[in-house]
């Protein structure tokens, strides 16, 4: 099957002719992709939260319990996870970086818009338009880098996009936390969008033209048929659930976490709390390390390690004590980066053809983990405070390690299989 009828890039064939032409470490155009691409992750990831460290102040502000202000992120990572397989299909017809682009431009636009809300439910649908904006930049960057990088740079190269999500999800939080102590939410959210504009402008500057990219025709049929293509392998399967659940266990805790830190005994000022999101530097480091621990442990040993760590950042949590509440967030961070670095960079090794589609299909995933565990977390926070916040990570967290398990089950089925037809 062509790639044409796939709905996919020729560039895979293409590749494997001319593999020296694409970008590597130390080669042209790759430090500058590289930051561009930095640059896109922090956009995404400090506009998609930006409303996470307000929620405390949101809720005072609009009168509404911690599960009616969440919706504002909810709604935020739903839009996206909504949207990002029809993105994916408008960046095989007009480009990886025409759609990331466009996707920017619509979203900082949202964002100077989101501070004059004039209720929640004003408040949660600019979010969703914002989040919906955003699919398109998920959507299209690992694709991009798929295309665009050798095989053996692509999850470092991943990586250092994921590691720029993890950075904007601090920094964003950060400048919101510190601003909004002094002049209110509201001027954060504006600082925040203002920040973003400047991340966007040189986002468009610094990345290179796509060299591998292939225009495929907008086909309904050929869309759907690619999608079906990807759910019906086992192993994407496996890692869209992966994902998804790694993030309910992100979404839930950081979510609530500014009630917690907000209250007895800890009471802390929203600036404080703000800075409690500096953690993310870890996940900048681990999603960076991601392709080392997967050189080192395997694909599945990696998996292994990312859930027992954000397993024990989730326990460490429960106590009353600042120092070791700070520990378990920074094993919980680190912990759900590597993890999702290294689940969304097989799901691009894996899938043949159609790998726009098949980033999507992760992304949406990942983001309705991120609505799931956003809610269901403040949901029980609300019914048993910390301790049920942590009971919904950890489900999510057995479940990451029981998917992993039946992945290792099979792949050893399969060796047996070999092995028994070469004998």
């Amino acid at each position: 099957m062509s790639p044409a009828s796939t709905g996919a890039s020729t560039t895979v064939g293409a590749a494997s002719t001319v593999p020296d032409s694409r970008m590597a470490p130390g080669g042209p155009g790759y430090r500058r992709m590289s930051f561009a691409l930095f640059l896109a992750g922090v956009a995404t990831f400090a506009l998609l939260y930006s409303t996470q460290a307000l929620l405390p102040l949101i809720s005072g502000d609009f009168g509404v319990s911690a599960s009616e202000a969440s919706w504002t992120v909810a709604a935020a990572t739903g839009g996206l996870a909504l949207f990002v397989i029809p993105m994916s299909a408008l960046s095989e017809r007009f480009g990886r970086r025409t759609v990331m682009t466009a996707s920017l431009a619509v979203a900082v636009i949202v964002a100077l818009l989101v501070p004059f809300a004039s209720s929640l439910t004003a408040l949660v649908v600019l979010r969703a338009v914002q989040g919906a904006a955003l699919a398109g930049v998920p959507a299209s960057a690992t694709a991009y880098l798929a295309e665009e990088v050798r095989p053996r740079a692509l999850i470092t190269a991943i990586g250092l996009f994921v590691a720029g999500n993890s950075v904007g999800g601090m920094s964003g939080r950060v400048i919101t936390g510190w601003v909004a102590q002094e002049w209110g939410w509201r001027v954060a959210l504006g600082a925040l969008g203002l920040v973003a504009v400047g991340c966007a402008a040189a986002f468009r500057l610094l990345l290179p033209a796509p060299r591998h990219f292939t225009r495929a025709s907008l086909r309904p049929r050929v869309l759907a048929r690619t999608v079906r293509d990807h759910l019906a392998n086992p192993l994407l399967r496996r890692l869209y659930a992966i994902g998804a659940l790694f993030m309910t266990v992100f979404g839930g805790v950081y979510t609530v976490i500014g009630y917690r830190l907000t209250d007895a005994p800890f009471s802390l000022p929203q600036g404080v709390v703000g800075s409690v999101f500096l953690v993310y530097l870890v996940g900048t480091v681990s999603a960076s390390a991601a392709g080392r621990l997967v050189g080192r442990l395997g694909r599945r040993g990696a998996l292994y390690l990312g859930g027992s760590t954000t397993a024990a950042g989730l326990l460490l949590s429960l106590a009353d004590s600042l120092p070791l509440v700070l520990l378990g967030l920074v094993l919980i961070t680190a912990g759900f980066f590597a993890g999702h670095a290294v689940a969304s960079s097989a799901v691009s090794k894996t899938a043949t053809h159609g790998r726009a589609q098949a980033s999507a299909l992760y992304q949406s995933a990942y983001y309705v983990g991120s609505s799931a565990g956003s809610t269901a977390g403040a949901v029980a926070f609300h019914a048993g405070g910390w301790a049920g916040t942590v009971g919904v990570g950890l489900l999510a967290v057995a479940g990451v390690v029981g998917i992993t398990v039946l992945g290792s089950l099979a792949a050893a089925r399969g060796r047996s299989r070999v092995v028994t037809r070469a004998a």
